[in-house]
C-alpha cells in the first residue's frame, strides 16, 4: 500500500534562508583527452552555508564558511589537511574570495550587518581589510591584471558586468542582465562571463581593455556554473554532473563524469587549481539529509533549526491541493504555539523513497501517547524544503 501511494504521489505532484552546502575536493587527471576524478574529500564538513572555493596556490583552497552565524573566508591546506581562517569579521559577512594576482592578499565581497556591499582586500596572515571599489556594489569579480578588476555588479533586480581601473578608480559598464560566473580564459587576454541578455544564457568573452565581446557557447538553461581548466576546457556543474565543452575541438556540451554520491546532486559551484591538477566542487546537501535534519529538530523541539530547514516561500498542504499556509513566517508561528502547549509530540519515519529532489516518508506520528500513520512528501529546491505535502487516512 506504501509503494502505491507513493507512485501516485510522485506522478501527481510537480518537481520543483540559505541552503546547507558542503566543498568537496577531488584529484583531477586528464589522459588522452578523458577528465578522471579520485580522492574525493569534504573540506568544508560544516553544517551551514560553504560555498564559491577558488585557488589561492596549489596547496591552498579558499572558500566562505559559516561560523558563529556569519560567513568568513576560510583556507584549506591541502598536504596538511586543515584549514585557517582568513577573516573573522564582527561587522559583516565575506562571500566569493579570490587570491589577488602577484600579492599575499585574497580579494571578497563583503555584506556588513549595517546593509553595506563592498569589494576589500584582506592581507593573507593578518586578515587586515581594506575596501577595493568603494561605489559598486560588487557582487561576484575576478582579476584581469593587477589593477584590472571584472565584476558583476547589482543594479536594481539584475547583475550588471563592470570593468574596474583600481588606478584611475574608473568603472565602465560593458553590459546589463549578467550573471555570477567570471573567469579569466587561460592563455589569452581575455575575460568570459555569462550573458542574461535573451531567453538563452551565453558564455562570451570580454576583452576589458578594447570591450570586444564574442560569444562562446548556449548554456543549458538555468546553469551557470562552471571554470577552466588549463587547456582551454569549460567544465560545468549541472545537477549531479559535471560536462565539458572546449571551444578548440568541441561542438556542443559532452558529458564527463556523473556522481553516484547523494551527497553531490546538485551541483551550485566548480573551480580549479591553475595547473588543473585538483577539482572544487559545492552542493547542496542531499535531500535526505535536510529531511534528517527537519525531524531530528522537530522532535527535540528546536524551533529556529525546525524553521530554517525551509525556504522562505515554503508551501504547505494537504493532499492532494488544499492550502493550509504558506511561507516560513507562517510555518514558524504555527510550531512555535504546537511547542508552547508543551504537548509529547513524537515523529518516526517507518519507510522512506527518495526520487530526486522528493523524500517521501511513511510517519508514525505520536501525540501524548496516541500514535497514527500518515504520509509526508517533502520537496527540496536549493538544499532547502520548498513544499510539504501530508496525506492522511
Amino acid at each position: 500500500m506504501f509503494r502505491f501511494l507513493l507512485l501516485a504521489c510522485l506522478t501527481s505532484l510537480p518537481s520543483i534562508a540559505q541552503s546547507d552546502t558542503e566543498v568537496y575536493l577531488f584529484d583531477l587527471k586528464v589522459i588522452d583527452g578523458t577528465i578522471t576524478l579520485e580522492n574525493q574529500r569534504n573540506i568544508s564538513n560544516n553544517e551551514g552555508y560553504d560555498n564559491q572555493p577558488s585557488f589561492y596556490n596549489d596547496n591552498q583552497v579558499l572558500f566562505a564558511k559559516t561560523q558563529n552565524g556569519q560567513t568568513d573566508i576560510a583556507s584549506y591546506n591541502v598536504r596538511d589537511n586543515e584549514a585557517q581562517w582568513i577573516s573573522d569579521t564582527d561587522v559583516g559577512s565575506e562571500y566569493s574570495p579570490l587570491k589577488i594576482l602577484n600579492q599575499k592578499a585574497v580579494s571578497s565581497v563583503r555584506l556588513d550587518t549595517n546593509g553595506l556591499q563592498r569589494l576589500y582586500r584582506y592581507d593573507y596572515k593578518s586578515g587586515k581589510s581594506e575596501m577595493l571599489i568603494d561605489t559598486l556594489v560588487v557582487a561576484y569579480h575576478t582579476w584581469y591584471d593587477d589593477y584590472t578588476v571584472v565584476s558583476s555588479v547589482i543594479s536594481e533586480n539584475r547583475l550588471d558586468l563592470f570593468v574596474s581601473n583600481l588606478n584611475d578608480k574608473a568603472n565602465t559598464l560593458q553590459q546589463k542582465n549578467t550573471g555570477r560566473s567570471i573567469h579569466k580564459i587561460p592563455n589569452t587576454d581575455l575575460v568570459s562571463y555569462v550573458s542574461k541578455e535573451n531567453e538563452i544564457w551565453k558564455i562570451k568573452s570580454l576583452q576589458p581593455i578594447s570591450g570586444a565581446t564574442q560569444e562562446i557557447i548556449d548554456l543549458p538553461k538555468g546553469y551557470e556554473d562552471f571554470c577552466y581548466l588549463i587547456n582551454g576546457t569549460i567544465v560545468l556543474g549541472k545537477g549531479n554532473a559535471l560536462y565539458g565543452y572546449n571551444p578548440k575541438t568541441d561542438k556542443d556540451w559532452k558529458l564527463i563524469h556523473r556522481f553516484t554520491d547523494n551527497n553531490l546532486w546538485n551541483i551550485t559551484r566548480v573551480a580549479t587549481n591553475a595547473t588543473s591538477t585538483m577539482l572544487a566542487i559545492v552542493s547542496d546537501i542531499s535531500p535526505e539529509r535536510i529531511v534528517e535534519k527537519q525531524l531530528k529538530s522537530f522532535n527535540e523541539g528546536d524551533l529556529e533549526t525546525f524553521a530554517n530547514t525551509f525556504t522562505s516561500d515554503v508551501v504547505v498542504k494537504n493532499y492532494p491541493d488544499e492550502l493550509i499556509y504558506e511561507g516560513r513566517d507562517a510555518l514558524k508561528q504555527r510550531y512555535k504555539a504546537l511547542f508552547a502547549r508543551g504537548e509529547k509530540i513524537s515523529v518516526e519515519v517507518k519507510n522512506r523513497l527518495i526520487n530526486g529532489n522528493k523524500v517521501i516518508d511513511e510517519e508514525w506520528v505520536t501525540k501524548n501517547g496516541v500514535s497514527k500513520k500518515q504520509l509526508t512528501i517533502f520537496e527540496i529546491r536549493g538544499g532547502l524544503i520548498s513544499k510539504m505535502t501530508f496525506i492522511n487516512n
